[in-house]
C-alpha cells in the first residue's frame, strides 16, 4: 500500500498539541504506511514527540508557525488573521499535493471559508456541507448533514446534500439503496418551513433515492434512516443534544474517585453492576468513536473535530479522514453526481 499523508493543524481545538499530538502517535502506530505533515508551533510539538522511535519520527515532518487564530474572533477578523496560520497551512498542503487530506479541530466557519476558498467544490454542488457519522443503539451507523456549516439552507441545497449523503452512505456503510430523511418538526406534509416542504416534494420525486420522508429528533438514536438532512442550525443543536447526553449517561457509569465518600462510592459500584448490559450498549453510542465531520462537496477530504475532543477522539477524526482517503469518497461522490 502506497503512503498516505495527512496534514494537520496541531494547534486547533481547545488543547491543541496536547490532544492532538497523542492521538498522532497512536495512529501511527495503529496505520504503518500512514505519514503525518503537521503544522504547529515547534516548541510546544517537539517535546511530546520526543518518545518517539525513530521509526516513526521518520514519518512526521514538522512546520513552525506560532500563528494561530482565536476561536472567538469575530468571523472577517478570523480571516485576515489566519494567513500563515496552521489552520491554514495545513489547508494549502492538500491543494499542492502534499498531502491527501486534512483535519483541524479548530473554528469551523473559519475552516469551511479556508477550505472553499482553496479547494474546488464539486460539479453541481453550491456549498458544502459538514458530514458526520452518527452512532444508533442498535449498533449501526448512519450519517447526518448538515452539521453547522449552512445555518440556513434552501431546498436545492437540501436536495444536493441528499445527492451527496447517499452516495457517502453507499460508500461508507456499504449500502445498496440506503434510506433519506429530512429532519422536521412534524411528519405530517403540513409541517416545517417553506424550503424544507419544497425539498420534501421534490425528493419524493427522484426515483433515484429511497427517501421515506419527514423523521423528528425523537428517532435520531433509532436508525430510522441511514441519511438524516438537514440545514447546518438543526443539525448542529440536534448532534450537540445527543452528545451531551451520552456523555453524561456515561459518566454516571464511570468508576468513583479515590477521595469520594465512602457511601457515594458503594451506590455508585452497586448501580455499575446492575446496570452494566446497558453500559455496553451506552458504548454504541459513545461521541469519541463518530468524533470528525467531514466537509462533504469539496474535490479533496477535509476533517473537523471537535474542539472539546481529546486525544482519543481525535484519533477517531484521523480515523475518519483515513477511511475518507482510501474510500475516494470525493471522486466517487463526483462520478454519481455526474451520472445524475
Amino acid at each position: 500500500m502506497a503512503r498516505l499523508t495527512l496534514a494537520l493543524d496541531v494547534m486547533g481545538g481547545d488543547f491543541g498539541p496536547r490532544i492532538t499530538i497523542p492521538a498522532v502517535i497512536s495512529a501511527l502506530v495503529a496505520y504503518p504506511k500512514l505519514a503525518f505533515l503537521l503544522f504547529g508551533d515547534q516548541c510546544q510539538i517537539r517535546p511530546l514527540l520526543q518518545a518517539l522511535p525513530s521509526t516513526s519520527q521518520q514519518r512526521i515532518r514538522l512546520v513552525h508557525t506560532a500563528k494561530t487564530v482565536a476561536d472567538d474572533l469575530p468571523f472577517r477578523q478570523a480571516m485576515r488573521q489566519s494567513k500563515g496560520s496552521a489552520m491554514q497551512l495545513a489547508i494549502e498542503a492538500v491543494v499542492t499535493g502534499e498531502a491527501q487530506g486534512c483535519v483541524s479541530g479548530g473554528n469551523t466557519g473559519l475552516l469551511m471559508a479556508l477550505a472553499k476558498q482553496h479547494i474546488s467544490l464539486l460539479p453541481n454542488i453550491e456549498r458544502p456541507a459538514l458530514t458526520s457519522l452518527i452512532p444508533s443503539l442498535n449498533g449501526r451507523s448512519g450519517i447526518m448533514l448538515d452539521l453547522g456549516a449552512n445555518v440556513e439552507a434552501d431546498s436545492a441545497l437540501l436536495c444536493q446534500f441528499a445527492e451527496m449523503g447517499n452516495i457517502f452512505a453507499q460508500v461508507m456503510l456499504d449500502l445498496v439503496y440506503p434510506r433519506l430523511a429530512l429532519l422536521n418538526i412534524g411528519t405530517e406534509e403540513h409541517k416545517g418551513n417553506p424550503a424544507i416542504r419544497t425539498a420534501h416534494q421534490q425528493l419524493k420525486q427522484a426515483q433515484h433515492l429511497n427517501y421515506i420522508g419527514f423523521m423528528e429528533g425523537d428517532k435520531l438514536l433509532n436508525n430510522y434512516a441511514d441519511v438524516i438532512i438537514c440545514d447546518g442550525f438543526s443539525g448542529n443543536i440536534a448532534l450537540k443534544t445527543l452528545e451531551g447526553a451520552a456523555h453524561n449517561l456515561l459518566a454516571f457509569f464511570k468508576p468513583p474517585q479515590p477521595d469520594s465518600h465512602l457511601c457515594r462510592r458503594f451506590k455508585r459500584a452497586v448501580m455499575r453492576f446492575i446496570f452494566q448490559r446497558y453500559y455496553r450498549k451506552l458504548q454504541r453510542i459513545n461521541p469519541d468513536k463518530h468524533n470528525g465531520a467531514t466537509l462533504l462537496g469539496l474535490s479533496s477530504v477535509v476533517v473537523k473535530s471537535h474542539g472539546s475532543a481529546g486525544a482519543n477522539a481525535f484519533f477517531y477524526a484521523i480515523l475518519h479522514a483515513i477511511q475518507q482517503i482510501e474510500n475516494e469518497i470525493p471522486a466517487k461522490i463526483s462520478q454519481g453526481l455526474n451520472r445524475l
